[in-house]
């Protein structure tokens, strides 16, 4: 009789040991994914274009993601793009300038610059002038 009260005790410590610490595992993993606050990244994005003298920048497309951002109208050598602060996962930033140039030694450089680091570079020439770059984070 004494043995078997023994080996009920010992059966009920069991589960109650089990229990515990079932119970401990998924506390403990709940709390993994409680704050996720921390992880969430912000990164400033700014697009800019420069053309050498004499080129006349039109139209600049831009944007992070698939979100396109479309600028007609323009003129001049010099365009960047308003600042776009970039939260959360980002994978993709795209930009496409088109200009006209004087000559065939005409240039138009467009940049991607990430947190004030420039990311990506691209250079077209030529009279007719399209240059595109893309940066994958």
């Amino acid at each position: 009789m004494k043995k078997i009260k023994l080996n009920q005790v010992f059966k009920g410590v069991f589960v109650a040991l089990i229990t515990v610490m079932v119970l401990s595992l998924v506390e403990s993993c709940r709390k993994d994914n409680d704050d996720t606050s921390e992880d969430i990244k912000t990164q400033k994005v700014v697009f800019k274009a420069e053309g050498s003298s004499g080129v006349n920048i039109s139209k600049a497309v831009y944007g992070i993601d698939g979100n396109p951002i479309t600028v007609t109208g323009l003129s001049g050598t010099t365009w960047t793009s308003p600042e776009i602060t970039a939260e959360g996962v980002v994978y993709n930033s795209n930009v496409v300038v088109n200009a006209t140039g004087v000559d065939a030694a005409s240039t138009l450089k467009v940049q991607i610059w990430v947190d004030g680091q420039l990311k990506k570079e691209s250079v077209s020439s030529g009279l007719t002038l399209s240059a595109s770059t893309s940066y994958t984070f």
